[in-house]
C-alpha cells in the first residue's frame, strides 16, 4: 500500500495549501496518540519545533490532537531535531514530534516523529498512524483528556548533552566562529554551546522573524558565512540548517567543506583512538569515491545507502555502525545523538582543530575528491528509465567508467526529476557521459 502522507523524512508540505494544515496536524496527533497509548501509565508526548511562522499553528494543533486522546504534552519551544529526540528519551516520553521543513523555505512545514526510543519511526509504525488517520478519533473520556505544559529548561538539557560529546579536556579558547544558525531551531542553543567552551563567536543568522528561516543564510545559502569568515578573519565558520541535524563548514579561506570530508576527518579520530566500530563508515551513493578510496587506505571500509539520512541510520544500526552521514551534511554520531546532530558534529571538528593545532583548510583536506558531475532531468510522466535506449546508454556508461568510476542513476523523492551522476579520474569523460545519459534520459522522457 503506498503513503498518502508520510514522505522519507515524515510529513512536509507548503503550509495551508494541500496536506500541511491545522485539520491534518490535529488528526496526526490523535492518530499518533492512539498508537502510542501503550500500558496503563500516563502517557505523554514532547513537541518541539524551528522558528517558521506556521510552528504555532501547527503545535496548536498537535496539541489539541494529542491531549483529545489522553496524552500529556510537553512543549519546549524552538530547539534542533536531535534535541527532540533526545529530551524524548530522557523524559521516558511515548513520542516525540518535532516540527520544521529543514532546509525548506518559511512557507513549508512538516511534522517528524520519534519513538520512545529516541530514533526516527520505522517504516510500519508511520504506516499504522496513516491507517488511523482515515478513521474516527480514539477520543478519551472527559476525565482523562490531557494536559499541556511548557518546560523552561530544554535549551539548557541539549546544551549539556552536546559538550558532553567531546572531552573534558577540550577547550575552544582563541578560536575565532562564526556560527550561521540559518535563523532556525539552533540559534540560540549552538552560539551557547561553542561559547561556553571558551570560543570567541561571531553569531549569523541569528534572529527569526518567522518569515526568514534558511533566508540567504545556513548551510543551503553559504555565500554570507563565506564572507563573514573571511571579513572577520575567523578561524572556521560553522553552517547549520533550519532545524540543526545538518553541517556544512567553511574553512579559514571561505571554502565550503562538505560532509565527505568530515566524515574522513571523524572517521580518522575515531578510529585512531579504538573508538570507531562496525569495521567503516555508512555513507549514501552520493558520496564521493574518494573517500571511499581515503577509507580504504585506513583499512576501514564504506558501506553506501540510497540517499537519505533514515537509510543511512538504518544501515548503522544493523550492521553495528557508530559513525554515519551524507555528503550534503547530515552527520550521524551514535554514541551521542539518535538522529543526525549538526552542533555535535561541529563540537567534533572543532576539537580536532584544537588537537592538531592545523588550519581548517589543511585539516578538513584529507583526500581529493574525484571529479564528480550531477545533472537533473526533468520529465513530465512515465517512466523513461524503463526505456530499453536509456537502459543501454547506462550500461554503455558503466562499462566506460570501468573500475575507476561510478554511475548513480536515480528519480527524485520530490519532484519529476532524474538525477544522473558520475565519477571518475578523468574529468572530461564524466562530463560527457553525464551528458550522453540525460540525453537518453531526455529523449525517451
Amino acid at each position: 500500500m503506498g503513503r498518502k502522507f508520510f514522505g522519507t523524512d515524515g510529513i512536509r508540505g507548503r503550509t495551508n495549501q494541500g496536506k500541511m494544515n491545522a485539520e491534518l496536524a490535529m488528526r496526526v496527533g490523535q492518530a499518533a496518540g492512539a498508537h502510542f497509548r501503550r500500558g496503563d501509565h500516563r502517557h505523554r508526548v514532547v513537541i518541539g519545533k524551528d522558528t517558521r511562522l506556521s510552528g504555532y499553528m501547527i503545535e496548536s494543533a498537535l496539541v489539541a490532537g494529542f491531549t483529545s486522546t489522553g496524552m500529556d504534552v510537553i512543549m519546549t519551544g524552538p530547539l534542533p531535531t536531535p534535541a527532540i529526540a533526545l529530551i524524548t528519551r530522557e523524559m521516558r516520553a511515548d513520542l516525540g514530534v518535532m516540527i520544521s521543513a529543514s532546509h525548506n523555505p518559511y512557507e513549508d512545514n512538516g511534522i517528524k516523529l520519534f519513538g520512545p526510543d529516541g530514533f526516527k519511526l520505522s517504516d510500519e509504525d508511520e504506516m499504522a498512524i496513516e491507517a488511523l488517520m482515515e478513521q474516527p478519533p480514539q477520543l478519551a473520556d472527559a476525565e482523562h483528556i490531557g494536559r499541556a505544559r511548557r518546560i523552561e529548561d530544554a535549551r539548557g538539557r541539549y546544551i549539556h548533552a552536546v559538550k558532553r560529546s567531546i572531552g573534558s579536556d577540550i577547550r575552544f579558547d582563541g578560536l575565532r566562529i562564526v556560527v550561521d544558525c540559518a535563523h532556525g531551531a539552533a540559534y540560540q542553543v549552538a552560539p551557547s554551546a561553542i561559547w561556553e567552551l571558551g570560543a570567541e563567536v561571531i553569531p549569523l543568522g541569528v534572529s527569526p522573524n518567522g518569515t526568514n528561516i534558511n533566508d540567504e543564510v545556513g548551510s543551503t545559502a553559504l555565500e554570507a558565512v563565506k564572507a563573514k569568515v573571511v571579513e572577520e578573519g575567523a578561524h572556521i565558520g560553522i553552517a547549520l540548517d533550519g532545524d540543526a541535524d545538518r553541517l556544512i563548514v567553511i574553512d579559514e579561506k571561505g571554502k565550503a567543506v562538505d560532509g565527505d570530508q568530515m566524515m574522513a576527518l571523524i572517521a580518522t579520530r575515531m578510529s585512531e583512538t579504538r573508538r570507531l566500530t562496525g569495521g567503516g563508515v555508512v555513507a549514501t551513493v552520493m558520496s564521493n569515491l574518494g573517500l571511499e578510496r581515503y577509507l580504504r587506505g585506513l583499512g576501514l571500509g564504506l558501506e553506501r545507502t540510497k540517499v537519505g539520512d533514515r537509510y543511512v541510520l538504518q544501515r548503522m544500526r544493523e550492521g553495528g555502525f557508530n559513525l554515519g552521514g551524507e555528503q550534503s551534511g547530515h552527520m550521524i554520531l551514535l554514541d551521542h545523538a539518535t538522529t543526525g546532530d549538526g552542533t555535535v558534529a561541529a563540537l567534533r571538528v572543532l576539537a580536532s582543530l584544537v588537537r592538531e593545532g592545523k588550519p581548517a583548510s589543511e585539516l578538513l583536506h584529507l583526500f581529493d575528491p574525484v571529479p564528480q558531475l550531477l545533472k537533473n532531468v526533468r520529465y513530465d510522466g512515465g517512466a523513461p528509465l524503463e526505456a530499453e535506449t536509456v537502459k543501454r546508454a547506462i550500461a554503455e556508461a558503466e562499462s566506460e567508467l570501468g573500475d575507476g568510476g561510478r554511475l548513480v542513476i536515480r528519480p527524485s523523492g520530490t519532484e519529476p526529476v532524474i538525477r544522473v551522476m558520475a565519477e571518475g579520474d578523468d574529468a572530461a569523460q564524466v562530463e560527457q557521459i553525464v551528458d550522453r545519459v540525460c540525453d537518453a534520459v531526455r529523449d525517451a522522457a
